[in-house]
């Protein structure tokens, strides 16, 4: 239980900072540094290794590049889960993954159901799916012992399933025009990165070496390039034997030593270059328009009718058991925080619309509103939450 309780601190202290980066993104985007913000963010930026070249502005540079290590990190939790984890056996893994289904599928019917008469807002459906686990498990520890340990790890299991799913989307969803060769040469590095793993080899440098061959392969062919982080990480071995034929794990080295620059720098760099929306020139009449409103019902409303309802049931018909020492208001009070989207939500949305300004961000604003409105109404059903469990 150390390392979930460790993991859970540094989470929290990761919502806090995105909290700022937020706060910051803002109020540069909305006095008289909006002109600095915008000239920050299209910075170009370029390499160039002969004829490769890639000519990037400072905010792809960090959806693609820096984007590419948080997914590099939620493909070492995945793992380490399913191989020894929460998600390693049936009795542990079906609560989460019913309601990581229910939070996915409702959310993205709410969506449709207001924009399915617009094909191009329509592609914006899994923006409300996703979950921010870091705001999250940020908003539980502000609880400390009133939520159950049981709900904590029923919320990180079920945050890291719904990563998983958007991966999947991802991959499935938000490409482009695929690119022939590059997709050869990063179907050669995966494999070169597989057997490497079958032969035991166990420096990381190895492995980062030829992974970014890999993310530049997949940058190029039209495929995410955040995708190709998941793909190393599950190349990395969970367990090895060094020079003297001692175990280690190069796979939680890496996860231990990822999640301080993830938490700490990377997911606050995305969150001040991506959650900058100038609210004075968005109306109410605009933010009750279909993309908006389909966001903020899905990710308010949704979520939770998704995780709270399909994890009932579940319950009720003897298929999962209810968490260790909790009772039905905190469950439900954790469902409700499953509605905080922002990373992800704002990543989706960075793909789905390729326009950033495509709905004169009223999409962004309503992530920002659907996930602090979340925040706020479990964070206040978790307080007033009776610690007796449920038999």
């Amino acid at each position: 239980m150390k390392f979930i309780e460790s993991f859970i601190h540094k989470e929290s202290s990761s919502g806090i900072l995105l909290i700022v980066a937020t706060i910051l993104a803002l109020i540069f985007s909305n006095t008289l540094l909006a002109p600095y913000y915008e000239a920050f963010l299209h910075i170009p930026v370029s390499i160039q290794l002969g004829s490769l070249s890639l000519d990037k502005s400072l905010h792809h540079w960090v959806n693609d590049g820096l984007m590419a290590i948080f997914f590099f990190l939620i493909g070492l939790e995945v793992k380490r889960e399913v191989l020894e984890g929460h998600l390693s056996s049936v009795s542990q893994v079906t609560l989460p993954i019913v309601a990581a289904i229910g939070g996915m599928a409702v959310p993205a019917l709410i969506y449709l159901y207001f924009n399915a008469d617009n094909p191009l807002a329509a592609n914006g459906w899994a923006i409300p799916t996703a979950t921010d686990i870091a705001f999250a498990l940020g908003i539980l520890s502000l609880l400390g012992k009133r939520v159950p340990l049981s709900l904590k790890v029923f919320l990180m299991a079920l945050a890291i399933i719904d990563d998983l799913g958007a991966i999947v989307i991802i991959a499935l969803f938000y490409t482009v025009d695929l690119s022939t060769l590059s997709i050869s040469v990063a179907s050669v590095a995966l494999a070169i990165l597989i057997v490497m793993n079958r032969m035991g080899v166990v420096r990381k440098s190895a492995y980062f070496i030829v992974g970014l061959v890999l993310w530049v392969s997949v940058l190029k062919s039209g495929v995410h390039a955040t995708l190709a982080g998941v793909a190393l990480a599950f190349t990395i071995p969970l367990y090895a034997k060094d020079e003297l034929g001692k175990k280690f794990s190069p796979l939680k080295t890496l996860e231990h030593d990822l999640h301080y620059w993830v938490a700490f720098f990377i997911l606050p760099i995305f969150a001040f270059t991506n959650a900058g929306v100038n609210i004075t020139e968005i109306s109410l009449d605009q933010m009750s328009g279909s993309v908006p409103l389909g966001i903020m019902l899905g990710l308010f409303l949704g979520k939770q009718l998704g995780v709270f309802g399909l994890s009932w049931l579940a319950i009720k018909l003897g298929f999962a058991k209810m968490p260790v020492d909790s009772n039905w208001l905190q469950l439900y009070g954790v469902s409700v925080l499953t509605g905080i989207g922002f990373t992800m939500s704002l990543f989706i949305t960075s793909l789905a619309f390729s326009s950033a300004d495509l709905f004169q961000y009223t999409d962004k604003l309503a992530i920002l509103v659907g996930s602090f409105s979340a925040g706020i109404l479990g964070y206040l059903l978790l307080r007033i939450g009776k610690k007796n469990s449920v038999s």
